[in-house]
């Protein structure tokens, strides 16, 4: 064999071998990013929500959740009101409240209605069960609740939580599975309020009717 030919072969095998790598270093980049991309985390999740509030069950009380999930293009509220069966403490009922709507990633509150758009609550009867702290919690059936923008919701999977509490921070940690598109997507639920307890008022922080000229100040890049 011709020195000459086998210097040839050799330099088609280096780039080949790089881009092998190339290819295998991509690949490991979608593997970490998955996570992040297909189903909302349980830290963006945590950040988001109110402080928590000690009751006198570890169980009971209102348990509120926020979370985004990029894979539908949505925000989800869940407000569980959760209570115990005095006659089988293992035994649970109260509510699901489903508050969602149509947004990227910005739209941590629901945008004003506009073409397209989707915004709607659904209530759900819930029961469930509780052992130690292992909690399975979700909807029986549905109805509409509040038609915000978009026609009213003509069909919805009932979310069903299952999880452990984990009482030093007082958090649900939970997946929902709805038997339909949700399935094992995590959620992590806070209790905001005990049962009994009114809820704080909502402060509506209305825009000012003037705003000043900012041009030049370099504002926009705040």
């Amino acid at each position: 064999m011709r020195p000459g030919a086998r210097r040839w072969r050799l330099r088609w095998r280096l780039p080949q071998r790089w881009r092998a790598r190339r290819l295998a270093l991509v690949a490991a980049v979608v593997v970490l990013l998955a996570p992040a991309i297909g189903v909302a985390t349980v830290e963006e999740q945590r950040a988001r929500l109110p402080p928590p509030a000690e009751c006198t069950d570890p169980v009971e009380g209102i348990w509120k959740s926020h979370a985004y999930y990029p894979g539908h293009g949505q925000w989800y509220i869940f407000t569980l009101t959760v209570r115990r069966d005095p006659a089988q403490l293992g035994k649970l009922s109260g509510t699901v409240h489903s508050h969602y709507w149509v947004g990227g990633p910005q739209d941590q509150e629901a945008p004003p209605c506009r073409p397209g758009g989707y915004h709607q609550t659904v209530i759900m009867p819930a029961e469930g069960t509780v052992d130690g702290m292992r909690i399975h919690f979700g909807g029986t059936s549905w109805r509409n609740d509040q038609t915000f923008c978009g026609p009213p919701t003509a069909s919805y999977y009932p979310d069903v939580f299952s999880g452990v509490i984990d009482p030093a921070i007082l958090e649900f940690q939970s997946v929902n599975n709805d038997g339909g598109p949700m399935v094992n997507y995590p959620t992590v639920f806070r209790r905001i309020r005990c049962l009994g307890e009114d809820e704080p008022p909502t402060v509506v922080v209305e825009a000012p009717e003037f705003y000043p000229d900012t041009t030049g100040c370099g504002c926009d890049l705040l």
